[in-house]
């Protein structure tokens, strides 16, 4: 019928009343154009699957330390703002993505078409690592590093290009701008870095994008750092609205505690933004009730820095238990600590598992890790006790 309306239309019409939508227009209007893209599968790892997962019950899980999650939150209004959103939540929420956006931009002071929103960022890395991950380019990162956004482009064909660590275990700029060619496409700087918790000089890295940005995109993945003293002072976001190529990753997995409820986003320049929303859904993947969660959340200076001060208070804990079974560690600006063990990381792992505490292992400069992502103290305590019986 002349007068029917599709849902497509609907969608574009309701992204326009949210505000600032060319975030949603890059991907509804290149949809129909944009080839299928069959994203690669994706396994998580062991200790996520299996050994996270205790199949004998005579094994409980006291400590779930292994994945980086905020064991303190969501805050209450965010817990309220999903139940008040619930009746609703048959809707598209259009208005919801809009009122965040606009927090987003008012507090970051950025545009709004400067605003990307995803279910968290690993849509957003994933859909990086498709567009720059193309066969004959390379992505240069850390190593070790966070491995989501190069490992897919790896798989998508490009080379993945991975620079040691300083002695001091923090991303070496040097030896990663050296490693730039005329093949490059993208690098990935993770800030603070993950596994090792640490963070780079806030004006080195800043010389370092505005002058690197020039010939390649830099993606700065800052999911770590509201966990910094001075976060706003850290963020790259400026260098956005001064028109530098880069991207800047965000999420609320982290100090909000929304690992499960799935939010993040980007801040970068449309045109960027146009070429992520060929490779993602993006705006629309985000369930209403997580959306109202965010807006009822977002920059709660109360629940943040008494999570933030939680934290610290486990983590100071974690540092005399290593030091009182002699053993050394990566001083941390996040929430996880990483320390060489004397044994196998696998074995390692499974040995703390049968003892019903999870935690990851990593194997880098001839030697083998551990990290701990940091709990509530009764999860450390658990730690504490399991890390005593095979330390």
């Amino acid at each position: 019928m002349g007068n029917s309306i599709s849902r497509r239309t609907l969608i574009k019409r309701g992204a326009l009343l949210a505000g600032g939508f060319s975030i949603a227009g890059g991907l509804l209007e290149t949809a129909q154009a944009s080839p299928v893209i069959k994203s690669p599968s994706y396994s998580f790892p062991e200790v996520w699957s299996e050994r996270d997962i205790p199949m004998d019950p005579i094994v409980p899980m006291k400590a779930r330390l292994s994945a980086n999650e905020n064991p303190f939150g969501p805050c209450d209004k965010a817990k309220a703002a999903i139940m008040e959103a619930l009746p609703t939540s048959y809707q598209y929420p259009f208005m919801a993505l809009g009122d965040l956006v606009q927090k987003i931009s008012d507090f970051e002071k950025v545009k709004k078409e400067n605003i990307l929103l995803s279910s968290g960022s690993s849509p957003l890395l994933m859909a990086a690592g498709l567009y720059y991950g193309k066969p004959g380019t390379n992505i240069i990162t850390g190593d070790p590093s966070y491995a989501d956004l190069p490992s897919k482009a790896e798989r998508m064909g490009a080379k993945w290009v991975k620079v040691p660590l300083t002695a001091d275990y923090k991303l070496d700029l040097d030896a990663m701008e050296k490693a730039i060619d005329a093949n490059t496409s993208l690098v990935y700087i993770c800030n603070p870095n993950n596994p090792t918790a640490t963070v780079l000089d806030k004006d080195r890295l800043k010389s370092f994008c505005e002058r690197v940005s020039k010939k390649v995109t830099i993606f700065v993945d800052e999911a770590y750092i509201d966990y910094l003293d001075d976060p706003q002072g850290t963020t790259l976001i400026p260098l956005v609205s001064s028109g530098a190529n880069i991207i800047v990753a965000r999420t609320f997995s982290k100090l909000y505690g929304f690992a499960g409820l799935r939010i993040g986003y980007v801040v970068t320049q449309p045109e960027t933004i146009k070429k992520l929303t060929m490779y993602s859904e993006a705006t629309w993947s985000i369930s209403a009730t997580t959306l109202h969660a965010a807006i009822a959340s977002y920059q709660d200076r109360e629940f943040l820095d008494a999570a933030l001060k939680k934290t610290i208070a486990s983590k100071n804990y974690l540092y005399e238990v290593l030091k009182k079974e002699g053993y050394t560690y990566v001083p941390s600006v996040a929430n996880f600590v990483i320390f060489p063990i004397k044994m196998d990381g696998e074995r390692f792992v499974g040995e703390m598992m049968k003892r019903g505490v999870s935690i990851r292992n990593w194997k880098f400069n001839s030697q083998d890790w551990c990290r701990v992502s940091i709990g509530r103290m009764d999860e450390m305590e658990a730690f504490a006790s399991a890390f005593r019986e095979i330390s």
